[in-house]
């Protein structure tokens, strides 16, 4: 195992408790804790603040475990459930076994007080940490372990120093999603104010798919935050709401930005509200009515040059359907005359979309990246968030993200409102606009996005262990067969009903 040790100093209690809540901001599931040191040392204070940061809870009570063995706590999404184990009382370390540490670790975290106490018959730890006195009511916090965990422990500490130095060494943190990328995101509040830290770290290069390049570059993903705070910068001087952005660091990638409120664009059944979904194809359309240039100034940080949605990125994306999806549900891999028939039909519909407005593409426009700012004006009601991949490509592209949204299943009676409400909102800011050229393109769009996206959430739980997504997968199936309706994707429709079961 590699390993690695860092030593901090802790000049009083809430240090301990700041770096209790610190670390919980880092370790996830399966990560065991060992807490050591002489009594008084802060264990419990660290511990105690651990586990209130995890629930979430600052009043929480955390009663110390030396009588009852082992207190358990919800946790959060990225923690599972945690268990608090104190072991001072045990007469034989074999007493140990019977606590259920290891069944602990296989859905949560666990947090050891006197590991030493069951030496030899409990798991080892992912981390050790040692505290020990330095002064009347200072602390050395020695931690120790494997490396990945030491690093997102650094990486932890950065982002406290990083809001020490930008805001506040007193903002409480708190962990608020991850998403199906690197990127996480945290709550971080001062008072009165709320805002959210983007934990965005550069991405690393995968392993090359074509032409030298791995999926991400040929995809034109995102891969700093360099993107991120151009695209932001560009939606804000166009008056759309995207978060006002307070500070940066773009090399380790983290950003302080606004906080814009948790109301989303679903009823309270999980449903897509129609009022909301309105409100969010207007803006599109709003959107789409401006020039949007492709190149975006950074300042000292150079510019960043919006990519282009091009043949490349559309043909990698649609083949996620033949690479994950296709196996999974025929059982089979496609072979070499399938998949080069799959990429000709593709090739010659992307064809179709040379002619087709081009836009500013959000790309993934749909309920989890809207927000619904009740207090604003009508027509800035739309919050809009994540838009990191944002290219210059179709602008049929977005209101299928939306219409035929991959996170929620929208009614075919919405999805017509929604598209008739764009037609009707383009046509007001724009006489001539080529309604037949825009549905032969929302055509050729929605199968394209309908296609990736059921390769993506095949992905997602199979090299991910993510199989939430899974659940979304028969709406995007009905998506798809709606779509292929249109004559220009007969040839599509063919394949799909012989090679993956349409």
């Amino acid at each position: 195992m590699t390993s690695r040790t860092i030593t901090l100093y802790l000049e009083n209690e809430n240090a301990t408790k700041q770096l209790g809540e610190d670390l919980a901001l880092a370790l996830g599931k399966g990560s065991l804790i060992y807490l050591t040191g002489d009594l008084g040392m802060g264990k419990s204070t660290f511990a105690r603040a651990f586990i209130r940061a995890a629930c979430d809870d600052i009043d929480l009570d955390v009663p110390s475990p030396t009588f009852t063995l082992a207190q358990a706590y919800h946790g959060n999404s990225a923690t599972g459930p945690i268990a608090h184990f104190d072991l001072y009382r045990l007469e034989d370390g074999f007493e140990a076994e019977e606590l259920g540490i290891d069944n602990a670790l296989e859905t949560g975290i666990a947090l050891i007080e006197w590991p030493e106490r069951g030496s030899g018959f409990i798991p080892d730890f992912d981390l050790e940490i040692e505290l020990a006195e330095t002064g009347p009511a200072a602390r050395s916090a020695k931690i120790s372990g494997r490396l990945s965990v030491i690093e997102r422990i650094e990486r932890s500490l950065a982002i406290r120093k990083f809001l020490s130095e930008n805001w506040s060494s007193s903002v409480t943190r708190r962990y608020m999603l991850g998403d199906a990328s690197t990127r996480a995101y945290e709550t971080a509040e001062l008072d009165e104010y709320k805002r959210i830290l983007m934990n965005a770290p550069p991405m690393a290069d995968g392993p090359i798919i074509a032409n030298g390049k791995p999926y991400s570059q040929i995809a034109h993903l995102a891969e700093d935050v360099r993107p991120y705070v151009a695209i932001t910068h560009l939606l804000r001087e166009r008056g759309f709401e995207a978060p006002e952005i307070y500070a940066q660091d773009l090399d380790n990638g983290f950003l302080i930005i606004d906080h814009l409120g948790h109301e989303g664009v679903l009823d309270n059944e999980g449903a897509p509200d129609a009022s909301k979904y309105l409100a969010a194809i207007k803006v599109l359309a709003q959107m789409h009515s401006y020039s949007w240039p492709d190149k975006v100034p950074l300042g000292e940080n150079g510019i960043h040059i919006i990519p282009t949605y091009d043949l490349d990125a559309m043909m990698i994306e649609v083949d996620l359907l033949a690479k994950w999806y296709v196996p999974r549900f025929t059982g089979k891999p496609l072979n070499n005359g399938e998949q080069e028939a799959f990429e000709a039909i593709w090739r010659e519909l992307i064809k179709h979309l040379a002619g087709a407005e081009k836009t500013l593409v959000l790309r993934d426009y749909h309920s989890p990246n809207l927000l619904w700012l009740a207090g604003n004006e009508p027509d800035h009601r739309i919050g809009l968030i994540d838009f990191q991949d944002a290219m210059i490509g179709p602008s049929a592209y977005d209101v299928a993200s939306l219409a035929q949204d991959a996170r929620v299943a929208v009614p075919q009676e919405l999805e017509q409102d929604l598209l008739n409400k764009y037609l009707q909102e383009r046509r007001a800011f724009q006489a001539d606009f080529d309604r037949d050229g825009f549905l032969e393109a929302y055509a050729i769009m929605a199968a394209q996005r309908a296609t990736k996206v059921l390769g993506i959430f095949v992905r997602l739980n199979e090299r991910d262990g993510k199989p939430a997504y899974l659940a979304h997968i028969p709406h995007m199936q009905a998506y798809l067969k709606h779509s292929l309706k249109h004559p220009i994707l007969a040839k599509l429709k063919s394949w799909l009903s012989t090679n993956a079961g349409f």
